[in-house]
């Protein structure tokens, strides 16, 4: 295998002197890619080529349509009703604000997939209102935020279908299930830490639990969950692809937001679908340059490079494990989210499988490790939107997270470590 090693350097040296330099993600992933091919003589129609390649994929098509689905449904009056549905289940509890705030964000999170969404619809509700009851601002600033990561695990998630096509070769349907049982687990071991701070602090309880309330509340959030069913049940149920139940939860959301919540009018749609075209613009510029950038990873063989210097520090699949864990950890302190998965999946994926692991099941690591990136300094988008929403210094609310990073990282490696929380769905599904 011939190595041209400054190439490499060239590559990977110019990437993170950009990052380092705050270039726009985007713009780093493709001109550390155009100056590799350069100096490797390439021309430059390769940049087209692979951009064309990147972005003509029938799969990554159902990520329009998500990202649209919750933005309709964001905007459309769905968050303050799966708040009073989160409220009739555990408001009644110790703490009872943070425990709704953690439940909204599982419910929710199945309508957005956006962490971002999550923290940006659900904080500007619910922060105000649990610093109005008693709640300390930085606490409930960090329970806002570490719960919108839910919302990455439980489908429809389009980072999923990101990672599904990015790895090739991986069910979405398969990824949608695995996320159901990991992000009821990141939301329990959340509950847990919030109920041991709340009863040590004395936060208040809610009101006492009634049937009669929380029947009536299902009943009324039934047509913002019943979107979850379309996409789940018709993907996994083998009656349409990933996309095809993108685009009709797209109609079902319009239809929901528009004629039975009336969340919306028909300008708010057209300004709704503007707010989505901004976000998808900068989602598929990530997916076109990152394709470039694979190209040159795979045509310098850093993929099977990375491979031999990983496993030749350890044979132990344990540590192997926790390697790649750290790695994606670091580097979602330093990148978003969609370009770690784009550009680590294919480098990090043949050592997860040589060890063992289930390429679904990593998908799950990948997306939980990149959730918990958010949050940290100095990249962590949702780390920022929930700082700005409180109106909080970004350190106050990092030293309020710690105890929930804690969480997380415990949620991580139950998930790394025990299949089954991951993989029992889609096994028994037989997706």
């Amino acid at each position: 295998m011939a190595v041209d090693a400054i190439a490499i350097w060239v590559l990977l040296g110019s990437f993170f002197l950009m990052i380092l330099l705050r270039f726009p993600i985007a713009y780093a992933v493709a001109l550390s890619s155009v100056l590799c091919l350069v100096y490797q003589g390439l021309p430059l129609t390769t940049v087209c080529q692979q951009i064309v390649k990147g972005i003509s994929s029938f799969s990554l098509m159902a990520v329009p349509f998500f990202i649209t689905m919750g933005c309709l449904m964001g905007s459309g009056g769905i968050s303050e009703k799966l708040i009073a549905l989160a409220n009739a289940c555990v408001g009644w509890m110790r703490g009872g604000m943070a425990m709704v705030n953690i439940v909204a964000s599982y419910f929710f999170g199945g309508i957005s997939g956006s962490a971002s969404a999550d923290t940006a619809s659900l904080g500007t509700i619910l922060i105000p209102m649990m610093v109005e009851q008693g709640y300390d601002d930085d606490f409930s600033t960090a329970v806002t935020i570490t719960s919108s990561c839910e919302g990455l695990l439980v489908p429809p998630s389009h980072n999923m279908v990101i990672y599904a096509t990015t790895a090739g070769g991986v069910s979405v349907g398969s990824l949608f299930l695995a996320g159901y049982i990991p992000g009821a687990l990141l939301a329990i071991s959340l509950m847990i830490g919030s109920y041991i701070i709340s009863v040590k602090r004395n936060y208040p309880k809610g009101d006492k639990f009634s049937m009669g309330n929380l029947l009536k509340q299902i009943s009324v959030s039934f047509w913002a969950l019943a979107a979850v069913l379309i996409v789940v049940v018709g993907v996994v149920g083998g009656v349409f692809t990933a996309t095809e139940s993108a685009a009709i939860a797209v109609i079902y959301s319009l239809i929901v937001s528009v004629f039975i919540y009336k969340g919306l009018d028909w300008k708010g749609v057209w300004n709704v679908l503007g707010d989505c075209v901004d976000t998808l613009s900068i989602v598929l510029i990530l997916i076109a340059t990152s394709s470039v950038f694979g190209f040159c990873l795979t045509r310098l063989h850093v993929p099977e490079l990375a491979a031999q210097a990983i496993t030749g520090l350890t044979t132990n699949p344990i540590l192997l494990a926790l390697l790649l864990n750290l790695i994606l950890l670091f580097l979602g302190c330093i990148m978003d989210m969609a370009p770690i998965i784009l550009i680590a999946t294919p480098i990090l994926l043949p050592i997860a499988t040589s060890i063992g692991l289930d390429p679904v099941q990593f998908g799950i690591m990948v997306v939980l490790n990149c959730g918990i990136g958010l949050l940290t300094p100095p990249v962590g988008a949702v780390l920022f939107i929930g700082s700005a929403i409180a109106k909080l210094p970004m350190e106050k609310v990092v030293k309020a997270t710690l105890p929930f990073y804690l969480c997380m990282i415990i949620t991580l490696l139950l998930i790394t470590f025990i299949p089954g929380i991951s993989m029992w769905l889609p096994t028994v599904l037989g997706t």
